[in-house]
């Protein structure tokens, strides 16, 4: 039988750095300890006791926070990621941890196709590699999530938010260039040497960004995290075909 590091190996590169049996999966990450030293930041923020609710977490990589779910007693916990590598990472620390997780190749785009809602939704370090990242949220917010958002995205530029008025006539200009205005920066070719990072928001983009998707912010425990509950009905969309990138059983 292949041990456990042999295992690790074989599925390596890891971006989530886990302790299986006593083995860690990144431990070089050019983050450190991630996301385990982000997770302590905003552990708190989320029930500790998640006895009776289930959890989706949308863009699961390896599975580091539907472990932690699972470990604070979610009944049921539902990973989805487009990429089979991390599914299988993921599948493997399930089974070493011992812990109960579903996993479903899908994209965020897919989540319709669930068929059911969920108490606590996470969308932590998805956003940014999305072309569609409002279309994401609205998807979100009109098939799956119940309650509780979390959602945690790369953010750069203005921390404080302007204040804005609910309108402006057409030929106004200086909103678009003051402090603090809500401002999301289109990258074309790469950034941070990944081409997958396509948009980053600074702070008061992403808080508009989830208010008009239909989420009330209620805490922002870390500079990049938002948690969210569910307020106002968002738009009920679907997205086009083309879109479509996952595939559900």
């Amino acid at each position: 039988m292949r041990s456990v590091a042999e295992r690790i190996a074989d599925l390596a590169p890891w971006f989530h750095n886990l302790d299986l049996d006593g083995v860690a999966t990144a431990p070089d990450h050019f983050l450190g300890d991630y996301p385990r030293h982000k997770w302590a930041r905003f552990a708190d923020a989320i029930p500790a006791d998640l006895s009776g609710r289930t959890v989706l977490d949308i863009g699961c990589n390896a599975g580091f926070y539907a472990l932690e779910m699972k470990r604070r007693g979610a009944d049921r916990v539902v990973g989805v990621d487009h990429d089979p590598r991390y599914l299988a990472q993921a599948a493997l620390a399930a089974e070493v941890t011992g812990l109960d997780i579903e996993l479903r190749r899908a994209s965020v785009y897919d989540v319709a196709a669930l068929g059911e809602r969920f108490d606590v939704v996470l969308f932590l370090g998805v956003l940014y590699h999305l072309r569609h990242p409002l279309l994401a949220l609205d998807l979100i917010r009109a098939h799956v999530a119940a309650d509780l958002l979390v959602c945690q995205s790369l953010l750069r530029g203005d921390a404080e938010a302007a204040p804005l008025a609910d309108d402006y006539p057409f030929e106004h200009q200086d909103i678009f260039s003051a402090p603090g205005a809500p401002r999301m920066q289109f990258v074309e070719r790469a950034f941070a040497g990944d081409p997958t990072n396509w948009w980053i928001p600074n702070p008061p983009c992403l808080e508009a960004m989830l208010r008009s998707a239909g989420f009330a912010v209620l805490a922002r425990p870390e500079p990049e995290v938002f948690v969210c509950r569910v307020a106002e009905p968002g738009p009920m969309v679907e997205p086009p075909p083309a879109i479509r990138t996952g595939a559900l059983p």
